[in-house]
Formats: structure tokens, C-alpha cells, sequence
């Protein structure tokens, strides 16, 4: 009994040496990969936080303009693309640091605005066109306008102040008038039985909440607003255009014309290129960009901090309790 007792019950073997010191040494490895493993993410992390300096470092400091050699008697063009507005390319802020730099420079004997634009805010192209009419006193540098495939709206207003406005017989050119645009949806929610909960202090805080039915008060309210704002944009028409306008009850209705027509209203001058400008107006033939664009780094260095700045704003909001 003894015996079979001691044949069934299992013997435990030493671990080899062998067994040992290999176990150690993957216990070894496995720990030098892992401090491996976290020296590579230090590595990444000290990287990206380098490469956020690099780019930050590029929107303070390469922010660039004039691209050829400014050193020798030259025409100034600054470019006025797409839609005028704050956050565009085509802002004021933008558009006015270039044209100052052009015009402080020497050697550039004229500033050549080239635009292509369908229009937008008002306010940016008044800040143009004030800031045009200032430079051009103090510095005593014509300026002109090239346009392109359109010089419209809020475009037209920023051409209205230089000296001259050149196009091309095809341009589209005006649509001096000013516009508010929106959506209702008070017969939709109607139709479906949703119900508005708009709760406000102050008769008129929503005015125009597109969810709303629009009062006739507001409506006339929103219109003496747009007719002053349009009355601004005659007068910087007019002020800048002088008699060289052949005024029509159309002209400033919103209508929009060809160049060759706007030529013929005396809304433009002569039908030229930017070139032909250059050569036979300005007589430099040389032509340097004096436009500044928020080059991709700064782009993303506003959209980081305007992103630090709301996540500040929200746990700052988080602990404010009113009782």
C-alpha cells in the first residue's frame, strides 16, 4: 500500500539553473523594454511640444510679404480675394498692414490693389477705405484698383477710394447695396406641433430668432438700419467717384454691371490689366506682392489658444453659481 501510495503521488523537480537564469533574463529584458517603451513616448512628447515652438515660432516671425527685391523702383500690388471679412484672408487687418508697408517703402511707385471679390462685411471695407484715403494723403503715392473676374459689394466700396479703377471688359462690377438674410420657420414648426420656448429680459432681445414670428417693428427696425448702412456705402461711392459718375436710378439699386458698362457709368475708369497698369500707368514694370496671409501656423495657433481660452471661460462658468 506504501508502495503505491509513494508510486502515485508526483515528485516536484527542481527548477534547473538554466530554467532560472532564463526566466531572469526575460524579467530583465521586459523591464529594459519597457523603460525603452517610455523613453520613446518622452521622446514623441518632448518632439511635439518642439514642433508646436517651431510652428508658433513661424506664425510670429515668418509671416512674409514683399517676395521679389524691393531695391529698385516697383509697382505695389496688394491682392483683395474672396470674401471680405474678419477671420478671411481678405480682412482689414491684413489688407491695411499691406498696403502700409507698400506705401512706406521707396522704391514702390504706385500701390496696385488686385481684386477679386463677390463682396462681404461692411465694416472691414470701411476700415479699407478709410485707412486708403489716409495713406494716400500722408504719403503722396497714387493708388489703383485692377479688377479681376468681380469687384462687388463690399469690393467695390474698398475700390471706390483709390484713384483709379481698371477692369477687364468682362469683370462684374458693383452691386452698391447692402443685404440681411436669414430663415423663418415659425409655419414648419407649426405644421409639425413644436413648440418655441424663448425666454428673455428685454422686449427685443430676439430679434430675429428665426424660430420667432418677425414683428412688423422689428422689421422696420432691421430696414432703417440697412437703409443707413447703404446710405454710408452711396456717400463712399460718390466721395471717391466724383463727377466721373454718370449716375442712373439703377446705379445704386444693388445691380451689378460689366465692365465695359461700369466704364461707361464712370464706375471704373479704363479697361486694363495689371501688367498694362504696371507698365504703361505706373511705368515700373516690375511688380511685387505686398499682400500678408495668415500662413497655416498662425491659423492653428489662433484656433489653439481660442480653444485654451474656452476650456478657460467654461471652468470658470463651471463654478459660478447664482442663488
Amino acid at each position: 500500500m506504501t508502495d503505491t501510495l509513494e508510486q502515485q503521488t508526483p515528485s516536484i523537480e527542481p527548477i534547473a539553473p538554466s530554467a532560472e537564469a532564463s526566466l531572469l533574463e526575460k524579467l530583465v529584458m521586459a523591464n529594459i523594454e519597457e523603460k525603452k517603451a517610455a523613453r520613446r513616448s518622452r521622446n514623441i512628447g518632448r518632439g511635439f511640444w518642439f514642433a508646436i515652438a517651431l510652428v508658433l515660432a513661424w506664425a510670429m516671425f515668418g509671416r512674409g510679404c514683399a517676395t521679389k527685391n524691393s531695391s529698385t523702383p516697383h509697382t505695389a500690388v496688394i491682392e483683395i480675394k474672396g470674401e471680405i471679412a474678419d477671420g478671411a484672408d481678405a480682412n482689414a487687418s491684413n489688407i491695411v498692414a499691406s498696403m502700409r508697408q507698400a506705401f512706406e517703402e521707396p522704391n514702390a511707385q504706385a500701390i496696385v490693389l488686385l481684386i477679386n471679390s463677390p463682396g462681404g462685411s461692411p465694416v472691414q471695407a470701411g476700415i479699407i477705405n478709410d485707412e486708403i484715403t489716409r495713406l494716400k494723403l500722408k504719403h503722396k503715392k497714387p493708388v489703383y484698383a485692377v479688377v479681376e473676374e468681380s469687384c462687388a459689394s463690399a469690393a467695390y466700396y474698398i475700390a471706390a477710394a483709390t484713384d483709379k479703377i481698371y477692369v477687364n471688359k468682362a469683370s462684374i462690377v458693383g452691386s452698391i447695396g447692402v443685404l440681411m438674410d436669414g430663415f423663418g420657420f415659425t409655419g414648419l414648426m407649426e405644421k409639425f406641433g413644436v413648440e418655441r420656448r424663448l425666454m428673455t429680459a428685454g422686449e427685443n432681445k430676439g430679434f430675429l430668432d428665426p424660430f420667432s414670428p418677425q414683428t412688423p417693428q422689428h422689421k422696420a427696425y432691421a430696414q432703417t438700419m440697412l437703409n443707413q448702412i447703404h446710405q454710408q456705402f452711396i456717400e463712399a461711392v460718390k466721395k471717391g467717384r466724383g463727377a466721373k459718375l454718370k449716375e442712373t436710378p439703377e446705379m445704386f439699386s444693388g445691380l451689378f454691371w460689366s465692365g465695359q458698362q461700369a466704364v461707361e457709368l464712370g464706375l471704373a475708369d479704363e479697361l486694363r490689366s495689371l501688367d498694362s497698369v504696371a507698365r504703361d500707368v505706373v511705368k515700373a514694370d516690375e511688380v511685387i506682392d505686398y499682400t500678408q496671409h495668415e500662413n497655416v501656423a498662425e491659423k492653428l495657433a489662433k484656433r489653439f489658444g481660442a480653444s485654451i481660452g474656452e476650456g478657460a471661460v467654461k471652468a470658470l462658468q463651471s463654478n459660478i453659481t447664482v442663488k
